[in-house]
C-alpha cells in the first residue's frame, strides 16, 4: 500500500532506523473507525527495545514525525494515530491507477512457474455442481498467480482410471445400447453407472465382474480398451463445452491413466531407498503422526497415492515449478499429507513447495452429492438456467437492449462463479438455485452493474483517460481512495493464502462504496471538479474490472446492461 509505505519510511527515519522500513510497515494497522486515523502505529515492540512505556514512545514519535504525506497526528495510549494528507496521497494513488491501468497491483515477472492441479472431473460421468468449486477456485488462483509475477501451468488431472471403469464396462455389456450412448453419451453412461450400483446391492457377483473387467483393461484387453477410449473422448467433448462457457483453458489433460507406465519406476525407487514395508500382503510407506501410505495392494495394483507421487515427480522434472497447488476437496487432506511426506522421505526437498488448497463440499439437502446414488445437479443445467434468468431480467427491463445473448451469458455465468468464490473456500456450501440466481445484494451481477454504471457515466461525460493532477475530491471519496490503495496488497495476500474470496469481498466493498459516493455526488454537473470526478470514477472502474477478471468473470459493456441496474 502506497500510504503505508510512505508512513513506514517516515517513522523508520524518525526512529533512526532502530526498526527497518519493512519492520515498521509490518507493524502498521488500519484503524477500524475513521476517527482514529487512517494509519496506526503500535509502540509495544519499541517499548521492549527501549525499555520505556509505549505511551511515552508514542508521544516522542508524535513530536518528531514529519512527512508531507501526514496531515495530523494523535496519540491514544500506546498508539500513534496518523491522519493522512488526503489531497496529496489521493493524487499519487489515483495517478498510479490511471497510469498502470490493468497492471495496477501486478508484480514484475519472477521467471518462475506455479503449477495448479484443478477441476479434475471423472470421465464417463457428468460435470456436476460438485466439480464447480475446484474449477473456479483453481481458475481464479491461476489469475492471481500471474498477477503476482508467475508463469502458470494449468493441469486438469482428470479421473480416467480405476475400478469404476470396470463397473461401466460391465454395465454397458449387460444393459447398454450403442445407439443411445452415441446420441447422449454422458447421460446414458450415468444411467448405466447408477443402475450398476443398484443391481450390485442385490448381486455382489457384479462387483467381482467389474474388478475382472478393470484388470482386463489394465492388461490391454482390446474390447475394454476401446470402450474406455470411447468413454474418455466423449467425456472430454462435453467437459470442453462447460470450460468454454466458463472461459477456462488448460495446458494439459494429464489424468491418472497418463502415469500408468511411470509408476513401476517409482515403486522401484521406494524399494531401493528402503521405504517400503510389507503389511498384510500390501506394500506401504510408514509415516510419522499419520497412518501409513498404501503404495501397492496385495495383487500388486497401484493406488491414488502411487499415482500422485508419480505425478509430482513427473511434474517437477517436466516443469520445475516454484510452487504447486492441488485444488481438491478437504476430504482428501490426509491423502495429500501422506503423499507430501512420502516425497520428503524420498529425499525431495521441493516437496515443501506442494500445497493442498482444500475447500468445503457442495452439499445438496445437507449431504454430499453422489454420482453413485444419482444424487447430483448438473453444472450445465445450472449455467443454462442462470443465463436464461439473466435474459428474462433484461427483457423485463428493456427488451431492445443489444447483444442480449452475449451479456446474458456473461451475467448468468458470473453469478454462478461469484456465488461460489465470495465464500471462504474452506466452508461447505449448500446448493441453492434461488441464491445462485439472485442478482441483487452481494452478487457478481451487482459488481458487474456497478462497473457498467461507471462506464456509462464516463461515456456521457466524454471522459478521455489521461494522467492528471487532481483537485480535492472531498470526504465522500476518501474511503474509496483508501480502498484503491489496498488493492496491490490484497492481490498479494489472496495469492499467499490461496483465497480468491478476499478479491470477491473486496470487489463488493468497492462497488458499494462507489454507489454510496454516486448517491451523494453529482459527477456530470458542469463544474471545476467534473474532470477530477470522472478520472476518479475511471480509476474505480479499472480496479473493479480487474477484480472481476481475477475471479474469472467478464465485465459486460455499459451500453447493454446499465439500464438493468
Amino acid at each position: 500500500m502506497m500510504i503505508h509505505t510512505q508512513i513506514a519510511k517516515a517513522i523508520a527515519k524518525t526512529l533512526d532506523y532502530i526498526l527497518s522500513e519493512e519492520e515498521v510497515y509490518n507493524l502498521l494497522e488500519t484503524p477500524k473507525q475513521s476517527h482514529l486515523g487512517d494509519v496506526a502505529f503500535p509502540c509495544f515492540t519499541l517499548a521492549k527495545i527501549g525499555k520505556k512505556s509505549p505511551a511515552i514512545i508514542a508521544n516522542e514519535i508524535k513530536e518528531n514525525l514529519k512527512s508531507e504525506w501526514i496531515h495530523s497526528i494523535e496519540v491514544a495510549g500506546a498508539y500513534v494515530n496518523i491522519f493522512v494528507s488526503q489531497d496529496l496521497s489521493g493524487n499519487h494513488i489515483l495517478n498510479q491507477v490511471l497510469t498502470e491501468k490493468s497492471q495496477f497491483g501486478s508484480k514484475p515477472s519472477t521467471g518462475e512457474k506455479v503449477l495448479i492441479d484443478y477441476s479434475s472431473p471423472n470421465i464417463a460421468k457428468p460435470f456436476s455442481m460438485g466439480h464447480l468449486r475446484s474449477t473456479v477456485i483453481g481458475h481464479s488462483l491461476s489469475h492471481l498467480s500471474e498477477k503476482n509475477g508467475y508463469d502458470v501451468v494449468r493441469i486438469n488431472h482428470i479421473g480416467d482410471w480405476g475400478t469404476q471403469f470396470g463397473k461401466l464396462i460391465v454395465a454397458y455389456q449387460l444393459w447398454g445400447e450403442k445407439s443411445l450412448i452415441e446420441k447422449e453419451p454422458i447421460k446414458e453412461l450415468l444411467k448405466l453407472y447408477v443402475h450398476f450400483h443398484e443391481e450390485a446391492k442385490k448381486d455382489d457377483a457384479l462387483n467381482n465382474q467389474a474388478r475382472a473387467a478393470f484388470k482386463a483393461l489394465e492388461n490391454g484387453d482390446e474390447e475394454c480398451l476401446t470402450l474406455w477410449k470411447w468413454f474418455r473422448e466423449e467425456s472430454l467433448k462435453e467437459f470442453e463445452t462447460i470450460y468454454q462457457l466458463l472461459g477456462i483453458t488448460f495446458d494439459a489433460y494429464t489424468g491418472e491413466a497418463f502415469y500408468n507406465d511411470k509408476m513401476a519406476q517409482v515403486v522401484s525407487e521406494l524399494q531401493d531407498k528402503h521405504l517400503l514395508t510389507l503389511s498384510q500382503g500390501a506394500y506401504v510407506v510408514e509415516l510419522e503422526d499419520m497412518p501409513p501410505c498404501l503404495i501397492t495392494k496385495k495383487d500388486g495394483a497401484t493406488l491414488y497415492a502411487t499415482r500422485d507421487v508419480t505425478a509430482a515427480l513427473y511434474r517437477h522434472q517436466t516443469y520445475q515449478p516454484k510452487k504447486t497447488f492441488y485444488v481438491v476437496g478437504h476430504e482428501q487432506s490426509l491423502h495429500f499429507q501422506q503423499v507430501f511426506q512420502v516425497l520428503k522421505k524420498m529425499g525431495y526437498e521441493w516437496a515443501t513447495s506442494l500445497e493442498h488448497v482444500a475447500f468445503g463440499m457442495m452439499l445438496k439437502d445437507g449431504s454430499k452429492m453422489s454420482t453413485r446414488k444419482g444424487k447430483i445437479v448438473l453444472l450445465a443445467d445450472v449455467l443454462a438456467e442462470a443465463i436464461e434468468t439473466a435474459k428474462r431480467n433484461m427483457n423485463d427491463k428493456n427488451a431492445s437492449l443489444l447483444d442480449k445473448e452475449l451479456v446474458a451469458k456473461q451475467v448468468g455465468v458470473g453469478a454462478i462463479i461469484f456465488n461460489d468464490l465470495k465464500n471462504l473456500r474452506t466452508h461447505d456450501l449448500e446448493f441453492s438455485l434461488e441464491q445462485m440466481m439472485s442478482f441483487e445484494g452481494d452478487t457478481g451481477p451487482y459488481v458487474q452493474y456497478t462497473f457498467a454504471r461507471i462506464s456509462t457515466i464516463l461515456e456521457k461525460g466524454q471522459y478521455q483517460p489521461k494522467e492528471d493532477t487532481f483537485c480535492s475530491l472531498g470526504e465522500q471519496a476518501w474511503p474509496i481512495i483508501m480502498l484503491l490503495d489496498q488493492f496491490p496488497s490484497l492481490v498479494e495476500k489472496s495469492f499467499d493464502q490461496a483465497d480468491p474470496s478476499q478479491v470477491a469481498r473486496y470487489s463488493l466493498l468497492l462497488a458499494r462504496s462507489f454507489n454510496k459516493y454516486y448517491a451523494h455526488t453529482k459527477i456530470l454537473v458542469e463544474d471545476n471538479h467534473k474532470q477530477t470526478k470522472l478520472a476518479f470514477s475511471y480509476a474505480v472502474s479499472l480496479v473493479l474490472k480487474e477484480c472481476l477478471r481475477l475471479l474469472g468473470i467478464a465485465a459486460p459493456s455499459q451500453n447493454v446492461i446499465n439500464e438493468m441496474s
